[in-house]
């Protein structure tokens, strides 16, 4: 059995982008819950949802262009890009900085995520 150490963490949630709001709305018992504007919702019998926020990052809002370049958040399903920011997070987190190729392949971050990609499956059923 080897050891891992957990050095560093990152968080992109319907609460906000980054551990310590979310952590903070989390502990004075805030909902992700609103009500569903990424998408027509008249047909549907639920209107709510939890969706990651998407705004200016001074609100704590998930700002993908401030992580990830433009041509990597068209080619991605959103939930590719929440996990890219996260492991992002999680290095800067850190403080670690692979010094050498061999560091970069001994580093690895943990993703967990609940479903993604529904909007792809949809678009290609």
């Amino acid at each position: 059995m080897r050891r891992v150490v957990i050095t560093g963490l990152g968080a992109v949630t319907p609460l906000a982008c980054g551990v310590d709001e979310t952590w903070k709305k989390l502990i004075a018992s805030e909902t992700g819950a609103k009500t569903i504007s990424g998408f027509d919702t008249s047909d549907l019998a639920t209107k709510i949802a939890c969706q990651v926020p998407v705004g200016m990052a001074s609100e704590h809002k998930f700002t993908p262009e401030e992580w990830v370049e433009s041509k990597e958040i068209r080619r991605n399903d959103p939930f590719i890009i929440f996990g890219i920011v996260a492991a992002r997070q999680a290095i800067l987190d850190s403080g670690y900085k692979a010094e050498t190729e061999e560091q970069q392949y001994r580093t690895g971050v943990l993703i967990g995520a609940g479903i993604g990609g529904l909007g792809v499956i949809d678009e290609s059923s």
